[in-house]
């Protein structure tokens, strides 16, 4: 059974969650016909066609497709070029008594639009637990380290200081907006169905769209695929800022102890997981186009030029998100920080920005504003020429203390360059967000349930 019980790529074959890649095998798409068969065949039988009990049971005993039934269909298919109608046949062998009912009333669209949109419902709601668990992750990871100084970035040149907490809190409020817009797409979803709502009561929908062509509108594929995409662009942002602090070495993924990071230099620490994800994301990005275009070239009833397209791109998506969010999990599991690191960065900086406060503190002192400027800015250019043109050290303090103007305020040179004075209300705003907006999330129902039962993604590769 293990051939016909993945989807069978390269991309899922090595990083998707078995949950994941069971929903969109084989083996699940041919079992959830089946149910469809039976469950049409359920609500038959109680409107008053004549079906038997024994065709019910049958149905119900066979839902499971073997190898040997694969290879049924496969003979089927190919003599036929219809592979509902193969499975038809094939389930027919293994369910005589209902042989002659299977797919009674329907079109082919009923097994494989129903079923697509189970599929995308189930999908759904894994990569909703998914995220959950992710924010809780990245929640810890920011409470944790709500009050670390860091040096901010703007055009990726240094700013203000914020802390790496108040950083992730960035990462987290997307991520909020992500499960917000999956679980609206989620409770949106509805079934093609068929005239007699019991069997969109039995496949487990709430409503059947109220109007269907043969197929349901592919603007649903386009409603569903538009938070992945979004959470591709989430993700992508992510895995580019931990890129980025590993270039710095503030922040590094995890990184095993006989992991190689190059072939020639040995000493290479490569973010090859966030480098995943952001090559894995601009493929989920990108998917979301094949749904536009898809929907907008389906010629009145339907036409079949979105078949061959949907099957790929479809599990394609919810594959491909599975697999970014499990690979964030992992790398928010084991980020590593390097504070002596960030502290040093922050050092070569803090002094420009000290200026400021500096100046302040002369005048408070008693001196005079534009005078106190002009000294502050003499010594500026004076340590930033050391630093620019010679490589060497910012050394702005040690000039101001050797200036003899600044004599009234050296004993408060520390209290002025401490690091946590620049930050602001960074982690007061790193805590009340966790309070006000986190908390409440994490602890619904569904976050209760999957928190508690999460453990930690291993990566095979």
């Amino acid at each position: 059974m293990e051939a016909f019980d993945t989807y069978q790529t390269p991309l899922s074959s090595r990083y998707a969650s078995k949950e994941m890649a069971h929903l969109f095998s084989p083996s699940n798409r041919f079992f959830t016909w089946r149910k469809l068969w039976l469950n049409l065949a359920i609500a038959e039988k109680e409107l008053g066609l004549r079906i038997s009990d024994e065709a019910i049971s049958q149905m119900k005993d066979n839902l499971h497709l073997t190898p040997e039934q694969f290879d049924v269909a496969a003979a089927e298919e190919k003599k036929r070029r219809h592979d509902v109608m193969a499975h038809v046949y094939t389930f027919g062998t293994v369910a005589p008594a209902a042989a002659g009912i299977i797919h009674l009333g329907a079109t082919s669209c009923y097994v494989t639009d129903n079923a697509d949109l189970i599929f995308l419902r189930d999908g759904l709601d894994y990569l909703i637990r998914s995220l959950y668990v992710l924010i809780s992750r990245l929640s810890a990871f920011a409470s944790k380290y709500r009050d670390l100084p860091t040096l901010g970035f703007t055009h990726f040149q240094p700013a203000q200081l914020t802390t790496v907490g108040k950083r992730a809190t960035l990462w987290i409020q997307e991520l909020l907006w992500d499960l917000r817009n999956i679980k609206r797409a989620r409770e949106d979803l509805g079934f093609r169905g068929v005239k007699d709502k019991r069997v969109t009561q039995l496949s487990g929908f709430d409503y059947a769209y109220p109007v269907t062509s043969q197929t349901y509108s592919r603007k649903i594929d386009i409603d569903v695929l538009a938070p992945l995409a979004s959470l591709g662009a989430t993700a992508h942002k992510i895995a580019t800022d931990i890129r980025l602090l590993a270039n710095l070495k503030e922040i590094e993924e995890p990184f095993e102890s006989t992991q190689i990071g190059s072939s020639a230099m040995a000493y290479k620490r490569n973010p090859m997981r966030s480098e995943r994800v952001c090559s894995l994301s601009r493929h989920l990005m990108v998917l979301h186009q094949n749904a536009l275009m898809t929907a907008s070239v389906q010629w009145f009833e339907r036409t079949l030029d979105d078949s061959a397209n949907r099957r790929i791109t479809l599990p394609e998506a919810f594959l491909t998100a599975d697999i970014v969010l499990s690979t964030l999990q992992n790398i928010s599991e084991g980020l590593v920080v390097y504070p002596r690191v960030i502290a040093r960065r922050i050092s070569q900086e803090l002094p420009f920005m000290a200026t400021e406060n500096i100046i302040m503190a002369l005048v408070k002192a008693g001196g005079d504003r534009q005078e106190a400027h002009e000294n502050i800015r003499v010594l500026s250019h004076e340590a930033a020429h050391q630093v620019k043109q010679l490589g060497l050290e910012n050394d702005l303090i040690e000039r101001v203390k050797r200036d003899p103007y600044f004599d009234p305020i050296k004993a408060q040179l520390d209290s002025l360059l401490d690091p946590k004075s620049f930050v602001g209300r960074a982690p007061e705003q790193v805590e009340r967000f966790l309070r006000e907006w986190v908390d409440p999330v994490l602890g619904d129902e569904i976050g209760r349930e999957v928190i508690k039962g999460a453990g930690k993604v291993e990566l095979s590769v």
